[in-house]
């Protein structure tokens, strides 16, 4: 028994000197942020603060003009160094490298056949360029027949075109008139080409013949676009004259005006067919002369053609 009871009385000892167990805190690792605080009452909110003007920022200060001196000098300074002849034989290299590239084109304008009031009756329009992008010789030849081959009339012009600005080329020259029904012409022939605001293609020119009939012309067009193949173009033509000219029936004044409309389809850029209608009208003299040759004052056709280019 005293056995036992030392060895109860030694785990009781051993029990008591061991360490108690410390209470486990829920909230161990957590990061606790500090709850926010309200924040403190805005005294003006609420209120419409419009009336009151915001100063604007001020203007940062300009820089200061260069000088005279700095804008000042030779218009060719690489003269005095490399010499005036070495640099005028460079610059002209470099013109013709980079700018005065020669070109020639063919414009066909009208290929077309015209069926309705008055004769059936053919029409060409065509005109073309070579030379550089100042200077160029262009010639201009037009046109009109009828289906079985014979011709009524065509003028033939020979230019000399210069660009007298991005888009508009001045043009003097010789048109020489050919008509199997009637004595040919010659005329003297300055005008100008180009393109007007708004993509209106403008040809106007005045012409002074041998026998000092002096005669006007002025065509424009302008091509709309529908799709980027389809393509509607307005066309006006006017003629004057500064006198009759019985010989070719045109009278004084403003003697003829053909308006019409085309409509044509790019199969490819350079080949498009077209069909249109053509309003001609003549007026005073001309009418009056062309009545008594059994012709009429106005007719209306329409028309069937091809416009190409290369």
């Amino acid at each position: 028994m005293s056995g036992l009871f030392l060895t109860l009385t030694s785990l009781a000892l051993a029990a008591q000197a061991l360490p108690s167990p410390q209470t486990v805190d829920p909230h161990a690792g957590h990061v606790m942020t500090p709850a926010p605080t309200s924040a403190p009452h805005d005294p003006h909110a609420g209120h419409d603060m419009g009336g009151m003007a915001t100063p604007a920022p001020e203007d940062p200060p300009s820089a200061a003009a260069p000088s005279t001196a700095a804008l000042s000098g030779p218009a060719h300074a690489a003269d005095a160094i490399f010499g005036a002849e070495a640099m005028t034989a460079s610059r002209h290299l470099l013109v013709v490298e980079n700018g005065d590239i020669r070109t020639t084109a063919v414009v066909i304008e009208r290929l077309e056949a015209g069926f309705g009031d008055g004769p059936d009756a053919y029409v060409w329009d065509a005109q073309g360029w070579t030379g550089g992008d100042i200077h160029r010789f262009w010639w201009k030849a037009e046109g009109e027949g009828d289906p079985h081959g014979r011709l009524h009339e065509a003028e033939l012009q020979a230019l000399y075109s210069r660009a007298i600005s991005p888009f508009w080329n001045l043009q003097a020259g010789v048109r020489q008139d050919i008509r199997p029904d009637g004595p040919d012409t010659t005329h003297a022939v300055l005008g100008f080409q180009g393109l007007a605001p708004y993509w209106l293609e403008i040809d106007a020119a005045a012409f002074l013949s041998t026998q000092g009939d002096l005669t006007a012309s002025v065509e424009t067009e302008y091509d709309q676009r529908i799709t980027q193949r389809l393509i509607l173009q307005p066309r006006v033509e006017a003629i004057l004259s500064a006198r009759d000219n019985p010989e070719r029936r045109i009278g004084a004044g403003l003697s003829s005006i053909q308006a019409g409309f085309r409509l044509r389809y790019e199969i490819k850029r350079e080949f498009a067919p077209y069909l249109g209608v053509e309003w001609t009208r003549a007026f005073g003299s001309t009418a009056d002369m062309g009545w008594a040759h059994g012709g009429d004052r106005d007719g209306a056709q329409v028309v069937v053609g091809l416009k190409g280019w290369f």
